[in-house]
């Protein structure tokens, strides 16, 4: 309804009907949530409303969609049949991604739509947005393959969870509880369990560090690499690089580490090489949606939903643009606009004043149309910032100073690699010096206009990147240390938070930190941006899972739930990873979706035919 309300104003439609604004020759009236859905089981045949295995596996036909039963959802539902009715033209403005798509069509379908449909399709609710979409309505035939793939996608997990549910309730459930299995919540749900069962079988293993102290500074003995860490970065680079594999054995028992230790402590510590290397360090990325969840999470403990929920809140506000996205980059027409943009960021002046005026950097790095493809990244629209409540001012100051940061020259340091070595033994320390922040000073502190009395958390540089300046080393010097032993235990993986978890549903479970490997991991991730954060949710309350501070727990039902399935098909992320890239697929037209459904009908046949 927020949105109908915009929407109207712009096209001159004033009059406040019953479940509609009239006016100027438009009628605009709204949706909210999904009104129809796929017909349930028994609606297609009655012996299908009692679960037996008998009746499995279910496969309709045809599908058909219905109204969702709910009063306020049939009146609206009825006010929208008989505006159709009655209409020369329908113009679609649902959200203009998949899931918006089949919402609107389903509606359009069930009403009885006869007359011509045109699509509005916008990243922004600003007024300029909403005047540029209506100045180029598109047909609505240009999204049929969306329609398609969100289509294949309802169907499919109509398809998985429904027999597999029953499947597994009638034969496991011992008549006690419903054990729900989705086509993307059980594989989300395998990732946390199985990271539970590595930490719970984790036999630590305890090892010893030996370190120097030469002129205040502290070097660590280098460790000779084993023939497997060689090989895979040999393999890494092509074959390019052949690695020198200096240093010691780890040392695994305190004599060995004791006896190092007297060796080295008398004779004198030499540096045998000193080296300087200038870098660059490009600013953050822009947000997608999956990225944004990540940072609320990691920042502000917010959950994938409230994040959503925030962003889609800053979205009918007018502030920032459409969130549904999974790409980081912007296309080239939004390029003139940025001026624009950073001009209407009021509360950020005195970060945007460096930029007035100027050329504003236009890098590969955030403009790409090859990266784009219906929606740009999440980024501010220009409009004030204003009536923000507490937790969308951070989230809104997230996607502003992203933005900012997007234009700044690179940050420019340089690293110190300082080698010593006594007795044969070699040892090392980095130092790392900021020479021209760049980009840094967008995220340092103290941060001004966030919410009274708070500040933000994590603007410290990031782990791993601490500046520390070391003091001059000369090669050839030597002098007196003082070396020591420390005591180190191997370390058990961590337990997923939902900011990790996204990641890993992202990328179906591999661990990736690089941002271009992960792009092309993103083709096969589990779920969609829009949907993770529902089916985090959806394992919450079917008390699959349960947080521990910023920890996801599984619970005992969801350990056990996991250990009975016994069809891989069916947890792991991998294979749900190749369903969703054949749905992208789909909506790019180069995969049937017939092929796709037949597919999915003899997966669920065989499923049920080995479980039986």
């Amino acid at each position: 309804p927020s949105v109908a309300r915009e929407i109207a104003e712009v096209l001159g439609a004033t009059q406040r009907m019953n479940g509609y604004i009239e006016g100027n020759g438009y009628q605009v009236t709204w949706t909210f949530g999904h009104l129809c859905t796929l017909k349930e089981p028994h609606e297609y045949a009655e012996n299908w409303k009692r679960w037996s295995l008998g009746s499995l596996p279910m496969i309709p036909p045809r599908f058909g969609i219905k109204l969702i039963e709910n009063p306020t959802y049939e009146q609206q539902f009825k006010v929208i049949e008989s505006l159709m009715q009655n209409a020369e033209m329908v113009i679609n403005c649902g959200d203009a991604g998949q899931e918006g798509e089949l919402i609107q069509r389903w509606v359009m379908q069930k009403a009885g739509c006869k007359c011509p449909v045109y699509r509005l399709w916008i990243s922004s609710l600003t007024e300029e947005a909403i005047r540029e979409g209506f100045a180029k309505l598109k047909d609505q035939s240009d999204f049929q393959s969306l329609y398609e793939a969100g289509l294949s996608r309802a169907m499919g997990d109509w398809l998985l969870g429904m027999n597999a549910t029953r499947l597994y309730t009638i034969k496991y459930g011992q008549n006690k509880q419903v054990l729900s299995i989705g086509r993307v919540q059980t594989p989300t749900l395998a990732l946390i369990v199985n990271r539970q069962l590595e930490i719970a079988n984790f036999q630590p293993k305890q090892y010893w560090e030996l370190k120097t102290n030469y002129r205040d500074t502290t070097f660590s003995a280098l460790i000779r690499k084993s023939d497997e860490e060689i090989a895979a970065e040999e393999e890494k680079s092509g074959g390019k690089k052949k690695i020198d594999n200096p240093g010691i054995d780890p040392i695994a028992n305190r004599e060995e580490g004791e006896a190092l230790v007297e060796r080295i402590k008398d004779l004198p510590f030499i540096v045998t090489n000193v080296g300087k290397k200038d870098g660059k360090e490009y600013a953050p990325r822009l947000f997608d949606l999956t990225s944004l969840q990540v940072e609320c999470n990691k920042k502000f403990a917010y959950s994938a939903d409230e994040t959503l929920k925030l962003i889609q809140s800053l979205y009918e506000k007018k502030v920032a643009t459409y969130p549904r996205v999974d790409t980081t980059f912007l296309s080239d027409d939004i390029y003139p606009k940025c001026p624009g943009i950073l001009a209407g960021l009021k509360p950020y002046e005195t970060l945007t004043a460096p930029l007035t005026g100027t050329k504003l950097n236009k890098s590969k790095k955030v403009f790409d149309n090859s990266k784009v493809t219906d929606h740009h990244a999440i980024i501010p629209t220009g409009q004030p910032p204003v009536n923000l409540t507490d937790m969308e001012k951070r989230v809104f100051d997230l996607v502003a100073r992203r933005f900012i940061a997007a234009f700044y020259p690179d940050c420019k340091f340089s690293t110190t690699t300082v080698i010593g070595e006594t007795d044969g033994i070699e040892f090392k320390v980095t130092g790392k010096q900021i020479l021209e922040p760049g980009w840094r000073v967008i995220f340092a502190k103290p941060q001004t206009n966030l919410p009274d009395g708070m500040t933000d958390p994590d603007t410290e540089p990031r782990e791993g990147d601490e500046e520390r300046t070391l003091p001059t080393f000369v090669k050839g010097e030597s002098g007196p240390h003082l070396p020591t032993l420390n005591e180190k235990w191997t370390q058990p993986p961590k337990p997923y938070t939902e900011a990790t978890l996204l990641r890993a549903m992202e990328t179906a479970g591999k661990l990736v930190d690089n941002d271009e490997l992960r792009d092309a991991l993103k083709e096969n991730g589990i779920g969609r941006p829009s949907t993770r954060a529902a089916i985090i949710e959806t394992l919450f309350k079917r008390h699959y899972i349960r947080k521990e501070r910023k920890n996801l727990i599984a619970t005992s039902t969801g350990v056990e739930l996991i250990g009975l399935i016994h069809e891989e098909l069916l947890k792991s992320a991998e294979l749900t990873g190749i369903w969703e890239k054949k749905l992208r697929e789909i909506e790019r037209k180069s995969y049937d979706a017939s092929t796709f459904l037949d597919e999915l009908k003899q997966m669920v046949a065989e499923v049920v035919h080995s479980v039986l």
